[in-house]
């Protein structure tokens, strides 16, 4: 009798067991649900719930209404989805974000925005963001920053007939204003077909004019634009009228700050700009330029990061220690060949030419002083300011502003396809709840 106890209360025991190992997994399940496989990734629920709540703290701080949670969701799974595919390109390029360069990146950020790092740590819970969940945000976006600029930058030529026309239209239009805008893109699923063209424009009009009607412009961005900063409420930040998209550039001067404008049309869909803010824009006419040479040392497949530094810092002790010579060194040792081979000269620098953390350790070295080591997208560095001198600004750099400015409208707008492309090309099956929102051809290319 007593063993028949014994044995039914280690069956039940083992039932209990089993039960709880089941509601147990049920639960991570719950938790750490797939909800798309991406090409050889997957998104998880709590990955998509993590950036809602960022995104919709954003918008609510920056007093932007939400779209319905249904339509958030699809938004933001589809921005997961084109940044899998980035990182996992970046993957298979090698390419790493290291913790220091991570760590000068956060702090730069949090002292472009007059805050400390504990202030911006603050900040940060204020907005339901973990600064872990925020440090791995930035890495990804420091990633895919680097994947788009490799893979779409020899997309876009600018020539010197494109230049001097822009330097004419400046000249003869004078307008030094800047502007703050926000976008909305249509784009069109079909532009072969007349109908569905017709469709799209007149959704686009109906759009206009509920924000003429008082709906909020970056409310509308966020629910209906299919542009990449369509959750940042379209915002494109300020633009002078040189850097102005060539579609909008003809309307934005004559538009009024909260004026919307006329819905503009090309092949890929349709277009609306507003004038969030706009302020006058006087160039300086003098401008600081350094005089630097600098010693590079770039990790790579055979060359770690650490290894990297540690290189650059013997390098630094051998200059301040023993007097070793700089050009020398350079020449030797830098993985710049361009400036290497000229013992590290890179001759006259303007503002803006060189990456942040190089033009940040430039402004603050005294000349004569050697500066670093320290850490840039490209690497480790050492350098030193020879001169420095006030100029007047001068054909080359007002034609080298021209090439950026044409560039950066340019790279917008192949950006913008690149994009679509990779989407198109991935590999994307949803899961669970999202599994019926694919479209008839998302399935049959998942089934092919």
């Amino acid at each position: 009798m007593k063993a028949t106890i014994r044995q039914s209360l280690q069956t039940l025991l083992l039932l209990l067991a089993v039960a709880l190992s089941f509601s147990v997994q049920a639960e991570r399940k719950l938790l750490d649900q797939v909800v798309a496989i991406v090409d050889d990734d997957v998104i998880l629920q709590t990955e998509l719930e993590a950036r809602i709540n960022t995104i919709a703290g954003r918008l609510q701080a920056q007093g932007t209404g939400l779209p319905p949670q249904r339509l958030l969701e699809e938004r933001v799974l589809e921005q997961l989805i084109t940044e899998s595919v980035q990182l996992q390109m970046a993957d298979k390029m090698g390419m790493r974000i290291s913790d220091n360069e991570l760590n000068e990146t956060i702090a730069n950020i949090a002292e472009r925005n007059g805050m400390s790092l504990p202030e911006f740590e603050e900040q940060l819970a204020v907005e339901g963001v973990s600064y872990r969940q925020a440090r791995e945000q930035i890495r990804q976006e420091m990633i895919t920053g680097r994947v788009q600029q490799r893979q779409v930058s020899n997309r876009v030529r600018v020539t010197d007939r494109e230049v001097e026309n822009y330097l004419q239209a400046r000249e003869s239009g004078g307008n030094d204003a800047e502007y703050r805008l926000a976008y909305i893109f249509i784009e069109l699923d079909n532009p072969g077909d007349d109908a569905a063209v017709d469709a799209t424009r007149e959704y686009a009009q109906e759009l206009r004019t509920s924000i003429v009607n008082g709906r909020d412009f970056r409310e509308v961005a966020v629910a209906e634009s299919d542009a990449s900063n369509a959750l940042e409420g379209g915002d494109m930040g300020w633009r002078s009228e040189g850097q102005l998209p060539s579609l909008v550039a003809p309307v934005v001067p004559d538009l009024e700050v909260g004026q919307p404008s006329e819905v503009l049309e090309n092949n890929s869909g349709f277009h609306m700009v507003m004038v969030m803010e706009k302020r006058g824009g006087e160039q300086k006419q003098v401008i600081q330029q350094n005089r630097v040479r600098h010693i590079l040392i770039r990790p790579s497949q055979a060359v770690t990061d650490a290894e990297a530094e540690a290189t650059i810092r013997e390098l630094a002790r051998q200059i301040e220690e023993e007097d070793a010579d700089f050009a020398a060194l350079a020449r030797q040792y830098s993985d710049d060949p361009v400036s290497g081979s000229d013992g590290g000269n890179l001759g006259w620098v303007s503002p803006g030419q060189m990456v942040p953390a190089f033009e940040e350790a430039m402004q603050e070295a005294a000349v004569g002083e050697f500066k670093g080591p320290f850490r840039s997208q490209f690497g480790w560095h050492i350098l030193q300011v020879e001169e420095r001198r006030q100029k007047d600004v001068s054909g080359d750099v007002k034609q080298a502003e021209a090439r950026q400015a044409i560039y950066r409208r340019k790279f917008e707008t192949e950006l913008q396809n690149w994009l679509r492309e990779i989407r198109d090309e991935a590999f994307v099956e949803f899961k669970g709840e999202y599994a019926r929102e694919e479209t008839s051809d998302d399935t049959q290319e998942t089934e092919n």
